[in-house]
């Protein structure tokens, strides 16, 4: 990157930065609860800041990160991870995999019962299947089990999954939100009114919920895996970074799910908190709809690509607390190949692209962002690098749900963010290329399709690697998303918070947690 133009960057990062910090002093996005608070540490609850409020509180549904920060209190899932990412038992005891690796056989928890009383079991399992499969209620988990041909239900314990083809991510699909059990008469009894007050299994219970303000579970006290110390976690949305971390800093708040770049290393020096770190599974970028103007437009989609300096946004935004990134798959997986280049700018290339598409005196979009200072660093650094292809970048703020109601409906031409990734690579490229994916916003191509397809049904790992190695190369070429950068992932907590261990899913688990 040449001198003036990194100067230019910093200029503008550092003028974005004035502005956040004179705004910051109204804390619009403080909580009403806590603003102007001083509160003392109450015995046994632990308080949580979250970086949003989560949209959606029914797994079935759920398409945000942040929405699993609450489910790991609320529900359990058949299988889990560990801290290595191995799977691992959860409401499933063990489990049985025919030769063709089509037949699943989940042996359950005996004596397990939802937060309402009312028992889990097979019959249960079954239900939260059907229900995810089923095409009239449109639920995000429908893409990730759609090889899934039939559950049936072989005793109270014991449920029988059929695939139509061999499915080598299906562990790591129910090692997540497509694993999590809904209670079935709450379903029923609740309809539409469930995401409000949900049920599940898990060592909290739901107690309230107020909406941009806190949302509260309590000690389930017949949990199975045995009763959590703590009696009860509030968790407090900050989309507000600045905020965050004052109230961690303040104790207002015990622990925060991400630190912000700048304050990365004030965090580690503070005697009076704990810091721990992991490589995160997912990765950042925009967002393209890919089914309208002009990112419809394959040339445009890859002009944009090029005028973007990954290594100027990690090392001026992001302060190098992440690793630029040259697709779907970090660094942290087993299918990442180091061969797989970063996209380096070449502003004439991309000037090259529009004229022979026919735009050579550019073309303009709106990126949407959330209302985060990080966020408006990045928006500012890319639209400033568009503007030297003559790509003019519109930023609107949008407010997080909105914003994914806003995609929803296909009413943007790009957006700011990334995906918190899964455990198996399948979970990272299958709903952002595959026709359909929930991920996926009008991107349909049968060879990107096959290799995806291919790539699932393999059993031989060395062989997916390459698969997936094939669509990370053809994505590059395709651009149906532009990735950024991946994360280091940060969990700042303060130091009477005992029993916290970060897993590399980036997800808060607190059953063990205590405070003292």
């Amino acid at each position: 990157m040449g001198g003036k133009r990194l100067v230019f960057l910093v200029m503008v990062c550092f003028m974005s930065m004035m502005v956040i910090a004179c705004g910051a002093e109204k804390d619009e996005s403080e909580p009403d609860s806590m603003k102007g608070s001083t509160m003392e540490k109450e015995e046994n609850i632990l308080i949580v800041g979250i970086d949003d409020d989560p949209p959606q509180l029914d797994p079935h549904f759920s398409s945000a990160a942040v929405d699993r920060q609450v489910f790991h209190s609320i529900y359990d899932k058949l299988v889990d991870i560990d801290e290595d990412l191995n799977f691992v038992p959860q409401l499933a005891t063990d489990w049985d995999i025919s030769e063709d690796g089509k037949v699943y056989t989940f042996h359950l928890q005996e004596g397990v019962t939802f937060h309402d009383g009312t028992p889990f079991n097979a019959e249960a399992v079954k239900y939260n299947f059907d229900r995810m499969l089923d095409q009239n209620i449109g639920s995000a988990r429908t893409t990730e089990l759609n090889l899934v041909e039939k559950v049936e239900v072989e005793d109270d314990y014991s449920v029988v999954v059929t695939l139509s083809s061999p499915f080598s991510p299906f562990l790591s699909i129910l090692a997540d939100r497509a694993g999590m059990m809904l209670s079935p008469v709450a379903l029923e009894e609740k309809g539409d009114d469930f995401q409000n007050s949900p049920v599940g299994t898990g060592p909290f219970k739901f107690v309230e919920r107020v909406k941009q303000d806190r949302l509260v579970v309590e000690r389930n006290e017949d949990y199975w895996n045995g009763a959590p110390d703590l009696e009860k976690i509030i968790y407090y949305p900050y989309s507000d970074e600045n905020v965050r971390i004052t109230n961690l800093k303040s104790g207002n708040t015990d622990i925060v799910n991400k630190v912000p770049p700048k304050d990365v290393e004030d965090v580690k020096n503070n005697s009076g908190l704990q810091m721990s770190e992991k490589e995160a599974l997912g990765f950042q970028g925009l967002f393209l709809n890919t089914r309208d103007e002009p990112f419809n437009n394959k040339q445009l989609r890859q002009a944009l690509d090029l005028v973007i300096d990954r290594e100027a946004l990690v090392k001026v935004a992001l302060r190098d607390t992440a690793v630029p990134s040259a697709g779907a798959i970090p660094p942290s997986s087993w299918a990442y190949d180091e061969s797989l280049d970063v996209t380096q700018p070449d502003i004439e290339k991309a000037k090259k692209i529009m004229t022979d598409a026919g735009y050579a005196d550019g073309f303009s979009f709106t990126l949407k962002l959330a209302p985060k200072p990080i966020e408006e660093q990045l928006g500012q650094m890319i639209q400033s690098m568009a503007k030297e292809a003559g790509i003019e970048v519109k930023l609107e703020m949008v407010e997080f749900g909105a914003l994914f109601d806003q995609m929803e409906a296909y009413d943007f031409d790009a957006v700011r963010l990334g995906w918190s990734g899964r455990v198996d690579p399948d979970g990272n490229l299958h709903p952002l290329f595959h026709t359909g994916g929930f991920n996926n916003y009008g991107y349909s191509d049968e060879k990107m399709d096959k290799l995806l397809m291919d790539a699932r049904v393999s059993a031989n790992q060395e062989e997916r690697k390459k698969l997936y190695t094939e669509a990370s190369m053809y994505a590059k070429e395709e651009v149906p998303y532009i990735f950024l950068y991946h994360e280091i992932d940060y969990n700042a907590y303060k130091q009477y918070v005992g029993n916290f261990t970060q897993y590399a899913d980036n997800m808060m688990r607190f059953h063990q947690t205590t405070v003292q």
